[in-house]
């Protein structure tokens, strides 16, 4: 049995296909009005399952979600995967640099529970592309399911701790990790930290900013990833047209999502080059269209 909600990230998904761990039963565990899992629903499923003779494999967890970026209650969800002998995942590859951020380090309690986490430090630590990070708490795990020693590999072992292809899938691969270890050498950590933290302020000041100016916004967002949407819009045919007229318009970029057949517009900020004047840029933007979408909106103030 594998638990996630529908805010899992479509890589999980795809490495269950990759895996063959697809053909396992999967739940999908409802929300709460943040868009966090509901842990009172797991628990509740884990129980009924293991009463009915099931066997919680997997329970993946999300610290920084790509729709709306909330981070799940991972506390009370590690506390639940033990409790049930399940392997607890964080997909932590949006969300977890955000770590850094001393205000923010209490809604990634828990965390350090887990059996493995994935960051991505090409999104929140701002590294070029191609750079992931995995964390397993119990290092045999790894090489229990992927080491492997042949006749002709005599000489060629003994000189590491851990042979980078006995800790992966791949045999052979580039040296990935200096991308990330020169940046934080000749910097230090101090200047990563102060972006997630400009991030996570902008985010907070364009919610605050698009609600005084008559949209619907989602609940105060846990990171630098915040939803907005025109009101009354029960179809979302007016939404889906405002969007097409922010592409159209070009100057700033956003995406749409769509939670509980509910149309959303994100507003997602990572950018190391998003700054007050980007957003205030994308805050105008907004209204100028919005006005020529929806009449309802003329009588907005700049």
């Amino acid at each position: 049995m594998i638990y996630f909600t529908e805010q899992a990230h479509h890589c999980i998904f795809k490495a269950l296909n990759i895996t063959g761990l697809h053909e396992a039963t999967m739940r999908q565990i409802p929300l709460n009005e943040r868009f966090q899992m509901n842990t009172a629903a797991l628990m509740n499923q884990l129980q009924e399952d293991t009463e009915a003779g099931l066997q919680p494999f997997l329970v993946v967890g999300t610290a920084g979600t790509t729709d709306t970026g909330a981070v799940d209650p991972l506390y009370e969800i590690a506390a639940l995967a033990r409790q049930h002998n399940a392997w607890f995942h964080v997909d932590a590859a949006y969300g977890g640099f955000f770590v850094l951020v001393d205000e923010l380090k209490q809604k990634f309690h828990g965390i350090e529970k887990a059996n493995s986490i994935v960051m991505d430090p090409h999104k929140t630590l701002f590294i070029p592309y191609g750079s992931g990070v995995v964390l397993v708490r119990n290092r045999r795990d790894l090489l229990d399911s992927n080491a492997h020693t042949a006749a002709y590999m005599n000489d060629a072992s003994d000189f590491d701790d851990i042979d980078p292809a006995d800790a992966g899938i791949e045999l052979s691969r580039h040296f990935r990790g200096m991308r990330i270890w020169l940046p934080l050498h000749i910097h230090g950590v101090a200047p990563f930290k102060a972006s997630l933290t400009e991030k996570v302020l902008l985010c907070r000041y364009f919610r605050d900013e698009a609600r005084k100016a008559g949209f619907e916004t989602g609940p105060e967002p846990d990171l630098s990833v915040t939803i907005f949407r025109l009101p009354c819009d029960a179809d979302n045919t007016l939404n889906k047209r405002f969007l097409k007229a922010l592409h159209e318009n070009g100057k700033v970029f956003f995406s749409s999502t769509t939670i509980n057949g509910k149309f959303w517009i994100r507003c997602a900020v990572v950018s190391f080059r998003t700054h007050v004047d980007e957003i205030r840029e994308a805050l105008q933007m907004i209204k100028d269209v919005a006005r020529l979408i929806d009449k309802r909106m003329i009588e907005w103030k700049n």
